[in-house]
C-alpha cells in the first residue's frame, strides 16, 4: 500500500444533505459491487498474522512486492516466536527488495516480540489491542480485523482517502475524521467491503494524477467527474486490470 500520493480534493457539496450523501454514497458502492465483483484484500496471507506482517511491510510499497516477499519470509520465520527471534542481517536481506529493508526489519521483530509477550503469539482481535503493538495504527489493525477476523472495519489508505474526498463523502483529509465520516455513510457490515471496491477503483479508474473519468461507472454520481480524461475511448485506455 503506497503512501505517497495526496488526496485529491473539491468534491464536497457543502448545500447536500446528510441524507442525500448517505444515498448517494450507498449507490456508490452498489455500482462498484458491480464494477469490481472480486475486490478484496489484495495481500496474499494464511492467517492473522501473515496478514498483520505483510501489511506493516506494505508501506511504501506495492502489494504486489510485498506478495513476492512474504513466502521466503514466513517459510523461514513462520511464528511470532521465530521471527521475534531472527538474526538481523538474514532477516534484513529477505526484507530487501522492500526498500526500506532496515527500518521493516526492526517494525516486524518488535511486533513479533510484542506478540509473544503480551498475546501468547497470538494476534489479539480488537483494536484497542492491535494499535497498542508497536508500529501498527488504526489503518493496519482495521485491514486485520476486516479481513483475518470479519470485523468490519474502514480502511483509509490512500486511495480510500482520495476517493472520499473526490466523491464529497467528507472535507477533511485527516484520516481519522475520514474514517469516521465514511463509516457513518454506509451499513457497517459493508465497511470493509466498500473499501475493498474504493481502494480497486482508485487503482484501477479514479488514479491520482489522471482518473479516467469517461470511464468511471460512477461518473454521474461523483462531484468531482470531469476532472480526468472525459473521453470514452481515451479514458478506457487508462484504465488498469
Amino acid at each position: 500500500m503506497t503512501t505517497s500520493e495526496v488526496p485529491g480534493t473539491g468534491g464536497w457539496r457543502p448545500d447536500e444533505s446528510a441524507l442525500a450523501r448517505t444515498r448517494r454514497a450507498r449507490r456508490v458502492d452498489r455500482a462498484l459491487a458491480v464494477r469490481y465483483p472480486d475486490a478484496r484484500c489484495e495481500l496474499d496471507f494464511t492467517d492473522p498474522f501473515t496478514l498483520l506482517v505483510a501489511t506493516v511491510l506494505s508501506a511504501q510499497t506495492t502489494d504486489v512486492r510485498v506478495n513476492a516477499t512474504t513466502p521466503a519470509l514466513f517459510a523461514r520465520y513462520p511464528t511470532p516466536a521465530e521471527l521475534a527471534a531472527a538474526d538481523p542481517d538474514e532477516l534484513e536481506e529477505i526484507l530487501r527488495p522492500l526498500g526500506f529493508f532496515r527500518s521493516k526489519a526492526r517494525a516486524v521483530t518488535g511486533l513479533s516480540q510484542a506478540l509473544v509477550e503480551r498475546h501468547a503469539g497470538q494476534v489479539p482481535a480488537r483494536l484497542a489491542d492491535l494499535v497498542a503493538l508497536p508500529g501498527v495504527g488504526r489503518k493496519t489493525a482495521n485491514v486485520v480485523l476486516g479481513n483475518a477476523f470479519g470485523i468490519p472495519g474502514i480502511t483509509t489508505d490512500t486511495h480510500v482517502l482520495r476517493l472520499s474526498a473526490r466523491l464529497g463523502y467528507t472535507a477533511s483529509d485527516d484520516p481519522l475524521v475520514v474514517e469516521r465520516e465514511l463509516g457513518a455513510l454506509l451499513p457497517r457490515a459493508d465497511w470493509t467491503m466498500a473499501c475493498h471496491r474504493l481502494i480497486f477503483h482508485g487503482r484501477r479508474t479514479c488514479h491520482a494524477r489522471r482518473p479516467a473519468c469517461g470511464a468511471c461507472p460512477v461518473a454521474s454520481l461523483c462531484p468531482s467527474a470531469g476532472i480526468g480524461e472525459t473521453d470514452p475511448v481515451r479514458a478506457a485506455a487508462l484504465v488498469k486490470g
